[in-house]
């Protein structure tokens, strides 16, 4: 769970700082060291967005028509609820947007697809399911980070899997073999010691059905996103294994916003925008998730508005990367991604990641 918000007086969370350095408690809200910037909660008013995120116009004031932009997100996932939020609460108009929503909910490389060919101009996704398509050469530019965490892995009691070591020549249902789950928890596998190619089995299953294969016994484990999966972890059947905010990856970036090329080399402003207001909103998911899960509730998502508060809650809404923090985050998945043999092995990941990350707010 993240630190509380700051309030008034109000200085930069402490994961900020820490990340940052104690010197940079002196620096304005929102820069960093050697160019690094990791935007958190505004520095003045609980909902101020901070300088990075407020509309082009000092006032915020739009003027002139709106500009239409479709944006591609998936309706079931909980973790792209500051899309909703944005629209239903004015962000993107106070920025100068029309966004129409395109909802997919299938493969990553459709969306991509979408993306690089202006049948959407932007979307949200997983950063570990979008990198290994990006390496293939969409013109897609991430443009920053929305949050980290919803990805869990769930064992089952009875087979004493309550441990990543745990696993080891067991078998964990998944949804499908390019999921973010399987590879963020096959990065876990390999720093266990356990070979996640060889080591365990991976075995597919209709994603509503992953807790019935592990009830079963078919499947020892499961891994998978939110909202499933906190709903099962409730079950006292399941023990939670890890997240993807477990040790190390605690200050990592999940979900990632991400524009099409064309768009962001014709229409740069635009980008900056449609990136500033997601960043708002995901701000406000951090500040009153309660108000975020009744709206993602009301665009189809599953689970009471308690557990989607509760899900929003433990998921670093509050925690968005961008400028060189992000790229550094980029890098250290690329390099993790290689060693599981997702991203190609001559892959230079510092070149990666200059080339897939556009920074369109400066």
């Amino acid at each position: 769970m993240t630190d509380a918000p700051p309030r008034p007086g109000l200085l930069p969370s402490r994961r900020f700082l820490l990340r940052a350095g104690a010197a940079a408690a002196a620096l304005p809200f929102g820069l960093g060291v050697s160019g690094s910037r990791a935007w958190g909660p505004g520095p003045s008013q609980p909902f101020d967005p901070g300088p990075l995120c407020r509309p082009a116009a000092a006032d915020g004031a739009v003027t002139g028509p709106l500009k239409p932009i479709k944006l591609a997100w998936n309706a079931t996932a909980i973790c792209t609820a500051a899309a909703p939020l944005a629209k239903e609460r004015g962000i993107f108009a106070a920025h100068g947007l029309d966004v129409e929503f395109v909802n997919f909910g299938g493969s990553t490389e459709a969306l991509l697809e979408a993306i690089a060919t202006g049948k959407a101009d932007a979307g949200i996704g997983m950063a570990l399911r979008w990198l290994k398509p990006l390496e293939q050469g969409f013109d897609v530019k991430i443009t920053a980070g929305l949050h980290g965490g919803c990805l869990r892995l769930l064992g089952a009691k009875a087979a004493g899997i309550t441990e990543v070591a745990a696993l080891k020549g067991k078998t964990i249902a998944i949804s499908d073999h390019a999921s973010p789950a399987k590879n963020f928890f096959g990065l876990l596998l390999a720093k266990a010691g356990i070979d996640p190619e060889n080591g365990v089995e991976w075995r597919l299953y209709p994603a509503d059905l992953l807790n019935l294969a592990v009830e079963k016994g078919e499947a020892q484990a499961l891994a998978d996103a939110d909202p499933r999966t906190w709903i099962w972890r409730k079950d006292e059947r399941f023990a939670e294994v890890a997240t993807n905010l477990s040790g190390a990856y605690a200050d990592r970036t999940c979900c990632v916003v991400a524009v099409r090329g064309s768009l962001i080399r014709g229409d740069r402003a635009a980008a900056a925008a449609l990136t500033r207001a997601v960043l708002e909103a995901g701000h406000r998911v951090h500040e009153n998730p309660e108000d975020a899960a009744r709206i993602f509730s009301g665009y189809g998502g599953k689970g009471s508005i308690e557990d989607l508060a509760a899900m929003l809650k433990s998921q670093h809404h509050g925690d968005r990367p961008v400028g060189a923090d992000l790229k550094r985050q980029l890098v250290l998945y690329g390099d993790e991604l290689k060693q599981v043999n997702v991203l190609k092995r001559t892959t230079d990941t510092a070149k990666f990641a200059e080339r897939v990350y556009a920074d369109v707010l400066s």
